[in-house]
């Protein structure tokens, strides 16, 4: 009889924290949950909920700050696609280490020009590409990106160029 209780106990446990996680993602998501909530929140360790914190409107610009340099990258992409997300952050992020969290950065429609600049400096030629793609990105960086080393960065600048 112990056993079958056991049994059922730790098959109800994954569930019940699921539940549970789930419930904080809700709350994480949110536009009504509190400043101070969200704190708490942000230090959860289901990447789900960073997440959620990270692309929650309400989030202020030192939680984001903070979130910007999470080890998950999901929370980095989440914090450079949150519409409050100052350009201060989206400079942070022009020298992430990972690819994505550059590659999204180049290609948001929000980002600065300020910030399409630095990226037109990537290491990356793939990054240099979404940057020329950019609607945000300025005159003057696509005139730079028309001498890239790369011909479809090249080709891609000169096309943008064209059309404004």
């Amino acid at each position: 009889m112990w056993r079958q209780t056991l049994l059922l106990i730790l098959l109800t446990l994954p569930a019940t924290q699921s539940q549970a996680d789930d419930a904080l993602v809700r709350e994480a998501n949110l536009p009504s949950t509190s400043v101070q909530r969200l704190y708490s929140l942000s230090q959860q360790q289901d990447w789900r909920i960073r997440r959620a914190v990270a692309g929650n409107r309400r989030s202020p610009a030192d939680l984001l700050k903070q979130l910007a340099s999470d080890p998950d990258l999901r929370i980095r992409i989440a914090v450079a696609t949150n519409l409050t997300s100052p350009e201060s952050i989206h400079m942070l992020l022009v020298d992430d280490p990972d690819k994505a969290v550059r590659s999204v950065v180049a290609r948001f429609e929000y980002v600065s020009a300020r910030v399409l600049d630095r990226l037109a400096r990537d290491a990356d030629a793939d990054i240099r590409y979404e940057v020329a793609g950019n609607w945000n990105t300025s005159p003057a960086t696509l005139k730079y990106l028309r001498g890239d080393t790369f011909e479809q960065v090249r080709r891609r600048a000169l096309q943008e160029l064209d059309r404004r």
